[in-house]
């Protein structure tokens, strides 16, 4: 018996698909034998054949299909060694009917109006074992409408990349208030690629005058923006945090390890204590294995340990409230369930406009500087960077099950970080995570890379349908005895970076921090770990910034968690996804997915620690490369059809920075920092230099992954009296 064709039908209808190749696909040879998952095809008995068959087996072809994630695949199988008459054209033929009869599908969510229905109504035609799951599931209906309006937004913001919606407003001078009420001062939108705005009259706010502004520092997004705001807070910043939930609540929970979390420590956020008491679960090992029954033998991948990757489990809301008492107590405030509406950028201050949606009115308040947190779905994010805010997206859903596995279907002081149990389904290779949280709670992802494209935005609603569906056949349960805490979602983003200043993560007096800067590792950091292992190069460099009032777009864009490691391996997460319309070999993914993985396993387990983590440096990361290509040489053609031209030359061009920049830190690491550290007179004679100066220094440390360079500032130089918010530029 050999295989001779193995693809992917995008439908989870299966039977549909069974119906039709047993009624009406023709194969134009041979006698076709209906079977209960296809059919077979048998040649027509010639008596004058004489030829022997040694295996004693029939001359016939067997064609069926089965259903696993939620999609349909096809085999065909050959009995014996001899060819069937036209088997290429048969296989062809079937090939190409089966494709036009079944094309990939994106559906779209459907048009809803909650004033005449729920949203379990609304939605229960389109995704029946989501809206049952979200029943079952506290404070359910709500979070079912956020994922509703994370999709729309999402996919609203991937449909206009030209032209995002304009939030940010840039205006010429300063603006005084008089008797009158305010002037019209000529007004431009941010320059970019769809050119530039105007703003209306009537969009100028009425109060406060940013001449006198109230808070040096306002933040919009609650979950990474609080653990920043906290800390430039406890700096004696004034600090206003306004967030369009009710704070503390995370749609996502997060993972760590203790050395990436001693950050938080080092910078006096959190103590040893405190870090102690937001860990819910500590484990042991995490496993990383990807399906490889249809993988070819020799690169087929053990299972890779990384026992000290994202092995905390951390309880998230109690982290953001932490933090959140820590604000507060540093004199910062915290407005919730207000939405952000638009900023007006002057001279002196930015103005910004909230609603407050407990009462639908709209309010107004001045700051030095805001800072975007608001996360993939950050209309300041589109705004600024145009048709290229993001590049890719992976998009997550999940939940937190409180109990309910029999027991011996997982252990708990284990955690699985990356992990597949089926090739592509309908155009995406589906990933899993699972993470031990409290007690028996175990916290588990769904996910999929995915390339930003406007026919396709990608699918909450798909995949949590996804998800509630094939989660008994990743982990064995019966899904209506599991108690279901809370659902987790989000659209995490990637960009493809081709050096440190390609993408804009600030304007005048604005500047983004986590998903909204689209900054994160292709691997399995978010936002999150990327902002906690940067947290002291964002807060002081910050700090010299707000101190020497150097808020111009120039200056600011220099603070952000650009690595050029992690650069270079965007290509990786490019060879993750499916190009939108296009069909791969089902095993494709799980094929470069399992060489790879297969090399980190055969290396010392720091090695995969250090790749998982973004620490590798330029000699690991081409020697790994050309073990890859050489146990696999078809990985390059692979990777070429996946990527194509433009993005292989954008790749190139990235992996000569790559070189340059090792070259730079080869040259500047051993000395910079320390000579930074001894000499900060210079600060004080120039400023910008010295910010220019330090963001460099970082660059060479926490930019590579290394351990964070020592404090250039002392905790005295960057504590600020009250009479900095009014201080003048």
């Amino acid at each position: 018996m050999k295989e001779i064709l193995y693809i992917e039908i995008p439908t989870p209808d299966t039977a549909a698909v069974c119906k039709w190749l047993q009624t009406e696909f023709e194969p134009g040879n041979g006698e076709k034998v209906v079977t209960p998952d296809g059919f077979c095809l048998r040649m027509i008995e010639n008596t004058n054949d004489s030829r022997n068959i040694p295996e004693n087996l029939p001359v016939e072809l067997s064609i069926f299909v089965w259903s696993v994630q939620r999609t349909t695949y096809l085999k065909a199988f050959r009995w014996s060694e001899q060819v069937f008459p036209q088997e290429k054209q048969i296989l062809k033929r079937l090939t190409t009917a089966i494709r036009s009869s079944f094309p990939h599908q994106y559906p779209e969510p459907p048009t809803i109006d909650l004033s005449q229905q729920s949203i379990f109504e609304a939605l229960a035609p389109y995704y029946p074992l989501t809206v049952k799951y979200f029943q079952k599931m506290p404070n359910g209906e709500y979070d079912l409408k956020r994922v509703y309006w994370w999709e729309q937004r999402w996919r609203q913001g991937v449909r206009n990349p030209q032209k995002p919606r304009q939030v940010v407003f840039s205006h010429k001078g300063d603006w005084e208030m008089g008797n009158s009420g305010p002037p019209r001062p000529q007004g431009v939108g941010i320059r970019g690629k769809w050119g530039d705005r105007g703003i209306r009259e009537n969009s100028l706010p009425t109060t406060p005058s940013p001449h006198h502004p109230t808070y040096d520092l306002i933040y919009i997004g609650g979950a990474l923006g609080v653990i920043h705001a906290a800390v430039m807070a406890k700096l004696g910043y004034k600090v206003l945090l306004v967030e369009r939930l009710p704070f503390g609540r995370m749609n996502r929970e997060w993972n760590i390890s203790r050395d990436e979390i001693q950050s938080l420590i080092n910078l006096g956020l959190l103590t040893p204590n405190e870090v102690e008491s937001i860990i819910a679960r500590e484990y042991k090992d995490g496993f990383n294995k990807f399906f490889d029954a249809y993988v070819p033998k020799q690169l087929k991948a053990p299972i890779l340990h990384t026992p000290t990757v994202l092995n905390l489990g951390l309880d998230s809301e109690k982290l953001l409230q932490l933090c959140g008492q820590k604000l507060r107590l540093a004199g910062g405030e915290i407005w919730d369930e207000t939405e952000f509406i638009k900023a007006d950028i002057y001279t002196s201050g930015v103005v910004v406009t909230v609603k407050d949606l407990k009462n639908q009115i709209d309010k107004h308040v001045s700051g030095r500087m805001l800072v975007d947190a608001m996360g993939t779905a950050s209309p300041i994010a589109w705004q600024l960077n145009g048709g290229r805010a993001f590049d890719s997206v992976c998009p997550t859903v999940g939940a937190v099950i409180e109990r309910g596995f029999e027991p011996g279907v997982w252990d708990s002081q284990y955690g699985d970080v990356l992990n597949s149990h089926g090739d592509i389904s309908r155009g995406r290779q589906l990933i899993w995570e699972l993470f031990p949280g409290a007690d028996e709670e175990l916290t588990i992802y769904l996910f999929h890379y995915h390339e930003v494209n406007s026919q396709n935005p990608g699918s909450l609603l798909e995949i949590y349908e996804d998800f509630f569906t094939i989660l008994p056949e990743y982990r064995r349960c019966d899904m209506d005895k599991l108690v279901w805490k809370k659902p987790t979602f989000g659209y995490i983003p990637g960009h493809f970076s081709v050096g440190s200043s390609d993408r804009k993560v600030a304007f005048d007096r604005l500047i983004a921090i986590g998903d909204a800067a689209s900054l994160q590792s292709p691997l399995v950091f978010t936002g999150f770990g990327s902002l906690v292992r940067n947290l002291e190069r964002l807060t002081t460099l910050l700090d010299i910034a707000l101190k020497h009032d150097l808020l111009s777009c120039q200056h600011l864009n220099r603070i952000r968690a650009f690595q050029n490691n992690i650069a270079v391996t965007w290509m990786f997460s490019k060879g993750m996804m499916v190009p939108t319309g296009k069909f791969l070999p089902p095993e494709r993914i799980n094929t470069m997915l399992n060489n790879f993985f297969g090399l980190l396993a055969d290396e010392p387990l720091e090695v995969a620690d250090d790749f998982i983590k973004d620490r590798f440096n330029l000699l690991t990361f081409n020697r790994l490369a050309l073990k890859a290509a050489k146990k696999n040489p078809a990985l390059l053609l692979w990777i070429w059809e996946l990527a194509g031209a433009k993005d292989l030359l954008r790749w190139l061009g990235n992996y000569f920075d790559f070189i340059r920049h090792s070259l730079i830190s080869a040259l500047l690491s051993g000395w910079l920092p320390n000579f930074l550290h001894r000499n900060q007179w210079l600060e004080n004679c120039s400023p910008a230099l010295w910010l220019h100066l330090l963001a460099i220094s970082y660059a060479l440390t926490t930019g590579k992954g290394k351990p964070e360079i020592k404090k250039v500032h002392t905790q005295e130089s960057r504590v600020h009296s009250q009479e900095s918010i009014v201080k003048s530029p």
